[in-house]
């Protein structure tokens, strides 16, 4: 660590030997002053999001997202960002249950890789992708994700839980499905609520 940059904490380090308690008091004390920049706020929701399966077919679906509120931008931008990540990791064959070597071998002791098993399972890849479509408090994307990878689903709905928790309340996932709610079919990017956002 460059101590050069942060010489507050230099200083609280450098007094630990000699004054523990003074350094555990400045330690404190800067805690509180910076506490906005180390901690962040929740401000999703505690309540679990439903997650429902409606004839969800993997070449060629929506998934549709009901949020207890409109959403901001900052919102939407979280939310396109993690559907691009669960794409590229996908895309990338990173989700397949296919090779799974590390998360079924034991941790406690030191973890093997056969890479010519791992280069001689069926691939997986996520095909193709739609925008993300937003009307209110309603959003759908379309995918292709190809293959069967039910590990594809979970890593999505993984993020997305945490997501609700903490930063944007998410009422329900639903897979598959070609009508949601009070979704409007053909709306023009005028109507209030309504915006198309790339992926």
């Amino acid at each position: 660590m460059n101590y050069d940059k942060d010489p507050e904490f230099a200083e609280i380090l450098g007094s630990c030997l000699d004054d523990p308690q003074k350094a555990r008091s400045k330690m404190e004390e800067r805690l509180r002053r910076k506490r906005n920049k180390i901690l962040h706020t929740k401000t999703g929701l505690a309540t679990p999001m439903k997650v429902t399966f409606n004839g969800f077919d993997f070449s060629n679906s929506y998934i549709w997202f009901e949020f207890y509120n409109a959403l901001l931008e900052k919102d939407i931008s979280l939310i396109c960002d993690t559907i691009r990540s669960w794409h590229i990791i996908g895309r990338l064959g990173g989700c397949n249950s296919m090779n799974m070597q590390l998360s079924q071998s034991a941790m406690d002791k030191r973890p093997s890789y056969d890479a010519s098993q791992g280069a001689n399972v069926n691939p997986t890849t996520f095909y193709n992708i739609g925008d993300l479509e937003i009307q209110d408090n309603l959003a759908r994307i379309w995918v292709d994700i190809g293959t069967s990878e039910p590990l594809l689903l979970d890593v999505l709905v993984n993020a997305l839980t945490q997501i609700s928790s903490d930063y944007v309340g998410i009422k329900q996932l639903v897979f598959g499905g070609s009508e949601f709610e009070n979704w409007k079919e053909n709306l023009t990017s005028e109507y209030a609520g309504h915006g198309v956002h790339k992926i």
